[in-house]
């Protein structure tokens, strides 16, 4: 994603956990997963009084967004919070801020702007 007249780009990381987290229902799924559990679509759904279809689209984004990692046992794919991922995209996203609205750059104390 690059503005006009500016060099700065997210990386596919930042943007795609940008876009996992831009939902409200998918930030709760996240954090159903604290602590390393894994849970399986079944799982999450019911825990959240989701459809079945609309919870496996989100943990999909999720997953896509690097926010989560999944592997499939038999026919059954588990789901678990991937922290790598969320690491590299947030050091990904600081990066882009910072070219964006250096600190001490002399702008207000409100940051960018």
């Amino acid at each position: 994603m690059q503005t006009a007249g500016s060099g700065i780009q997210l990386t596919d990381a930042a943007r795609g956990f940008l876009k996992a987290l831009a939902s409200d229902t998918r930030q709760e799924i996240l954090f159903l997963f604290e602590g390393g559990v894994e849970l399986t679509v079944s799982e999450v759904a019911e825990r959240l009084s989701l459809a079945q279809s609309a919870t496996s689209t989100h943990l999909a984004t999720l997953r896509e967004g690097g926010v989560l990692t999944s592997r499939r046992e038999w026919k059954t794919v588990y789901y678990r919070a991937n922290p790598d991922g969320v690491r590299q995209a947030l050091a990904d996203l600081q990066a882009a801020l910072a070219a964006c609205c250096p600190p001490g750059d002399g702008h207000a104390a409100g940051g960018c702007g």
